[in-house]
C-alpha cells in the first residue's frame, strides 16, 4: 500500500488513539506536572511521525521516527510510575502499555523499511 499522507500510517493512527486514551484517563489527575508530561510525550509520538513524513526526505523521516520511538518509551516509563503511584489501575496500565509496545514495534518496522 502506498502511503500518500501521514494519516495513512498505522503507527500514527494507533498513537492518536493512545493519546486520546491517555488524555481521557488522566483528565481528573490533580498532579498537573505528571499529567502534562505523559500527555506531551504521547502527543510527541504522533506529531513526530507526522512531521517526519511531511519533510519528504527519507533521512529526516527516519530521524523523526526514532524521536517518536523515544517518546513512546517515555510514555511507557511514565506508565510504570503512574501504576506504582496508584494513578491508574493494573488494567489501564496493561492496555496503555501494550498499545505503546505495539506502536514501538510498528515504528521499528517502518524504520527498517526506510533504511
Amino acid at each position: 500500500m502506498q502511503i500518500s499522507k501521514f494519516e495513512d500510517i498505522l503507527s500514527w493512527q494507533k498513537s492518536k488513539k493512545l493519546t486520546i486514551n491517555i488524555y481521557s484517563i488522566f483528565k481528573e489527575t490533580n498532579d498537573f506536572s505528571f499529567k502534562n508530561q505523559i500527555e506531551r510525550a504521547s502527543v510527541s509520538i504522533m506529531n513526530n511521525i507526522a512531521e517526519g513524513f511531511e519533510r519528504k526526505s527519507n533521512k529526516e523521516f527516519v530521524y523523526f521516527l526514532y524521536v517518536a520511538k523515544g517518546s513512546c518509551a517515555e510514555v511507557r516509563s511514565m506508565l510504570y510510575l503512574a501504576k506504582d503511584l496508584g494513578k491508574i489501575s493494573d488494567n489501564q496500565f496493561l492496555e496503555l502499555y501494550n498499545t505503546s509496545i505495539e506502536i514501538s514495534k510498528l515504528l521499528s518496522g517502518l524504520i527498517k523499511s526506510r533504511k
